[in-house]
């Protein structure tokens, strides 16, 4: 059999941290292989070449084409791949995620499950959303009953602001020409922020079902990030567009723009930043490929060794 000519396969622990990458690459109209230990991306304006081991997450869009070379280098480089519309507003699918380490998602289900770090992970939530306000008293109730106020608030002043009127969210998933422009474009644009934060979830090993505001769905925690920036992003452009003449193609306006705004307001960067910062521990590092076995004193004891004894092998042997 002839060898097909490439990079030797790389071990694991010889690949550079997530902190040592590059962080989210996005592509689009364009064909991927691979060159010896490189990614290459060509497109009508030529062929680029990207290491693998430095980046992290590949975001591919429309018109994106992938060879079955460039995807054996990307599994071994441990690369994160993530279909989704044009500048991530859609996620159709994702493969591994970008860390070997399950730790974002066990804090995840440990917090979830608290009610304590729970109620504290939704006051961190309204924290990010409504700034220089003292929580830490609220109960639970009361937050969701001041986040209520809010976002009413959210809404009127942009009412006014754009002369359109406003009376109240309303959506049909099922006849969506009916509802208003201004409610047409919400939904629009909000479905845009739940694309790229699903995205965002799954390559960082987080499960999008475990939510905290938002509790049931599959999504739940996808609809619980992508609400941290709609009072700063999809509601001001809906009643901005709602407000102009031209109203006949309303749902692809407000998706193109919302697309640049998310662009301009680095919100991909920001929902990385944000999730690790609501899931993290404080000063926890845990290597890319930790692996460890569960004790039930200790929480977890090193994996890779033997924990037997003579008297356990006696025991082993007893009828």
């Amino acid at each position: 059999m002839t060898e097909i000519p490439g990079m030797i396969r790389p071990e694991l622990q010889a690949l550079p941290q997530i902190a040592d990458r590059m962080t989210f690459l996005y592509l689009e109209r364009c064909v991927l292989n691979r060159q010896d230990g490189a990614i290459t991306v060509t497109d009508e304006k030529g062929c680029v070449h990207i290491p693998a081991a430095a980046v992290s997450v590949l975001l591919l869009g429309p018109g994106t084409k992938v060879t079955h070379r460039a995807m054996e280098l990307i599994g071994d480089a441990g690369v994160s791949v993530l279909w989704v519309g044009e500048k991530g507003v859609r996620y159709y699918a994702g493969g591994r995620p970008m860390t070997h380490s399950s730790s974002m998602l066990i804090r995840q289900a440990e917090m979830v499950s608290n009610t304590r770090l729970h109620l504290d992970v939704v006051r961190k939530m309204y924290c990010m959303r409504f700034p220089n306000e003292d929580v830490s008293k609220l109960t639970l109730q009361q937050l969701r009953g001041r986040e209520g106020a809010r976002i009413r608030a959210v809404y009127r002043e942009m009412s006014h602001k754009w002369n359109v009127e406003w009376k109240g969210r309303e959506y049909d998933p099922d006849n969506f020409q009916d509802g208003s422009p201004v409610n047409q474009a919400l939904s629009a644009g909000h479905a845009c922020l739940y694309g790229l934060a699903h995205a965002v979830i799954e390559a960082l090993g987080c499960s999008p079902g475990l939510g905290f505001v938002h509790v049931g769905h599959e999504n739940s925690f996808v609809y619980d990030i992508a609400d941290l920036y709609k009072a700063e992003v999809t509601i001001p452009l809906a009643f901005e567009i709602a407000s102009q003449e031209e109203k006949e193609d309303i749902s692809s306006v407000m998706r193109r723009r919302t697309r640049d705004a998310m662009g301009e307001h680095h919100i991909l960067e920001r929902m990385v930043h944000d999730i690790r910062e609501l899931l993290a521990k404080e000063g926890e590092e845990t290597p890319e490929d930790a692996v460890y076995l569960w004790d039930n004193r200790e929480g977890t004891v090193e994996n890779g060794r033997s924990y037997g004894t003579d008297m356990d092998e006696d025991l082993s042997f007893e009828k």
